[in-house]
Formats: C-alpha cells, structure tokens, sequence
C-alpha cells in the first residue's frame, strides 16, 4: 500500500481546527494558526513536529522512513516517507502526535 499526500489531507481534515495553505512551495497545514505539518518533495513526503531527542532516535532506528532535512537539523521536525509507511494506522499516529505539539491546550484536552 503506498500513501499519498491524500490520504494525509483526509486524515488533516478530521482533525479540528485545521487549515491546509500553500506556503515556500508546498501545502503546510495548521491548527490554530501554528504550523505542525506540510507536503514537500512532490507530496511523496511530509514534515512534521518531532521532540529533537524522539527525532534522532527515528532516524537511527528507520532510516528508509525518518531522516532530517538540512535547513531542519535545529529544529524539532522530521521527514516523513509515504511510501515507508506501513499503512494508514501509522500515517494517523504520525500526523497526530505532530497536531497535537502544535494545537492549544484545550483542543488536545477535548480531541
């Protein structure tokens, strides 16, 4: 199964207060106005909110799925391989965990 930049939108628009905006390029979405996830290199890979010590951990561990942008090698994302995926389950906890680093407190605690 090979995931696209689709299926992430699907997965985006059931999360509550999200926006998807055409920015540097490339679609990035955000939820309350902060940015937590967006479509690089042709949509065939998205960047998300990552602690920079879970980062280098998923980078070590998969690197056919996780790597680190040059320009982000000091901040808190990480690159994503559709492709890599397992499947839709993965994908879902992915985009998840990077909405919530970026949504308020109140809609985490209500989600």
């Amino acid at each position: 199964m090979s995931l696209s930049g689709d299926d992430v939108r699907r997965l985006v628009s059931e999360l509550p207060e999200t926006v998807e905006q055409f920015a540097w390029g490339m679609p990035i979405f955000r939820v309350a106005g902060k940015l937590f996830l967006t479509l690089p290199e042709g949509e065939t890979s998205m960047a998300v909110r990552c602690p920079i010590v879970d980062r280098d951990e998923l980078v070590l561990a998969e690197p056919e799925k996780f790597w680190i942008a040059p320009h982000e090698a000091w901040n808190a994302w990480v690159r994503v391989r559709l492709a890599a995926l397992e499947d839709r389950g993965e994908l879902r906890d992915i985009v998840v965990d990077s909405w919530r680093q970026a949504a308020p407190r109140q809609l985490v605690e209500g989600e």
